[in-house]
């Protein structure tokens, strides 16, 4: 009998019988993948870990009990997750390679084996490389047990017998299950092994941890189905060159998703960055043009940051235009605003944007410091020393109110800024009497305070 060929889309999940080149689904280019189904006695093998039938219950008789979490032992690794790790919570942890996930949950293991047993399985390093890292990052403990392996049964196999409080996967690409001919990082790999561990997690109220790669568009590898089965996905952002580390939350079923946590990458690993805002501003240029501080929330953390442009008059029949840490079709808006709204000419000038430090600013707030960066370095004239910035710009060249400003003109004041431009907004008068604050209705009228 000849076995059947279907076709799977990696980022929606959509299923053809045919190949196509755009998925009529999602409309993503190039992620069919062929994939072969199993008889159903091979398939049978996901349910090894169910809990068996189930009925109705209703819910005012579901107990919950304290919500218990584990405790890292590193702070901004549990600001982000909410407080810490919950009992029998699944975690995906994603970044580019060599961006420090591994260190990071190796780093995790030093504390949490003082109150658990936790169980380090990796898929792409032998025991002697575990182990040469681990003594790099000076972590010894009598509670840390490694296993090399990637077969997914197996690896059920051993944490059954061990009975860990923690299981780290590292990584879900790398593990296969032997029932099923797709190879190792495949779409059906990656879902059903992810699948297995989710059951173990619920059933046996284990905290796993997984790792996950990411592909050439920056999103996880694998089926979008991933991001749903765990309980919270985290993004290890950061230049690989650089020293800084961005800890994101893309989905927490247990605590906020606006949180980030920042480290700093050295000789010995993964080093917290207790005041983020410090850190940023090191390095700031005195009386240089096209550049501005800028104050965006990061979840409830004010964060200040440096945004600096560059406009130089083009060589070419049609300007470049190049952002790094913001947003390009935004960048481009305000390019259109302040030709159409303030005067200033930029379809004959190349402009470049980039925030300093690898972060990456989407908060509308940015508007106003990326627009008078690129306002002073069009003109070549910097702003003044002790200035910093922020509020939403419209199409109109009007500017809007953000939330949170108290917090934001206090952080700048705690780093010795003494004047904010900011838009027409009611904030505690005692603020006032810290800071010089400019309060403008329009883009021209904040170009025109400072320029």
């Amino acid at each position: 009998m000849k076995q059947k060929t279907v076709y799977l889309c990696s980022e929606c999940g959509y299923e053809a019988p045919k190949w196509y080149g755009k998925c009529p689904s999602c409309g993503a280019w190039n992620t069919m993948a062929e994939f072969k189904p199993q008889p159903p006695s091979a398939a049978r093998g996901t349910n090894t870990f169910a809990r068996g039938a189930s009925r109705p219950t209703l819910l005012s008789d579901i107990e919950t009990g304290d919500e218990s979490r584990f405790r890292s032992g590193i702070g901004e690794l549990d600001r982000v997750l909410g407080g810490g790790a919950v009992h029998g919570s699944f975690v995906l942890v994603g970044g580019e390679p060599g961006i420090g996930k591994s260190t990071l949950l190796l780093q995790m293991c030093q504390e949490m084996c003082k109150s658990a047993r936790v169980l380090y399985v990796s898929g792409e390093e032998s025991l002697r490389q575990i182990k040469l890292r681990a003594t790099r990052l000076k972590i010894a403990s009598p509670a840390l047990y490694i296993l090399a392996e990637t077969d997914m049964d197996q690896i059920i196999s051993e944490t059954e017998q061990l009975a860990p409080d923690i299981l780290i996967v590292d990584s879900i690409q790398t593990v296969y299950r032997r029932d099923l001919t797709a190879a190792p990082g495949g779409t059906t790999q990656i879902k059903e092994c992810a699948m297995s561990l989710m059951q173990y997690a619920k059933n046996k109220s284990v905290t796993i941890f997984i790792v996950g790669h990411v592909n050439k568009e920056g999103t996880l590898a694998g089926p979008k189905i991933l991001e749903h089965m765990v309980d919270c996905v985290l993004y290890f952002e950061g230049e690989s060159t650089g020293s800084f580390r961005c800890l994101r939350a893309a989905k927490n079923r247990y605590g906020s998703t606006n949180e980030i946590g920042v480290f700093e990458m050295s000789d010995h690993g993964l080093l917290e960055v207790q005041n983020p805002s410090a850190a940023m501003l090191a390095g700031h240029p005195q009386g240089a043009s096209g550049n501005c501080i800028a104050c965006v929330m990061e979840g409830s953390r004010p964060l200040l940051a440096e945004v600096q442009a560059l406009a130089a008059k083009t060589q070419f029949g049609v300007p470049r235009r190049t952002a790094a840490g913001v947003d390009y079709n935004r960048m481009v808006l305000l390019l259109a605003i302040l030709e159409k709204r303030c005067g200033l000419f930029l379809s004959s000038s190349d402009v470049y944007c980039n925030v300093v430090g690898g972060l990456r600013l989407d908060e509308p707030a940015a508007d106003l410091p990326m627009v008078l960066a690129i306002a002073s370095s069009f003109r070549d004239k910097p702003l003044p020393e002790g200035v910093m910035s922020f509020g939403e710009v419209g199409l109109t060249g009007e500017l809007r109110a953000v939330s949170n400003a108290a917090q934001r003109i206090n952080e700048g004041y705690r780093l010795g800024f003494h004047t904010c431009i900011m838009p027409q907004q009611e904030v505690d008068e005692g603020l006032a009497q810290r800071m010089t604050l400019v309060r403008v209705q329009t883009v021209a009228d904040a170009i025109r305070a400072v320029l």
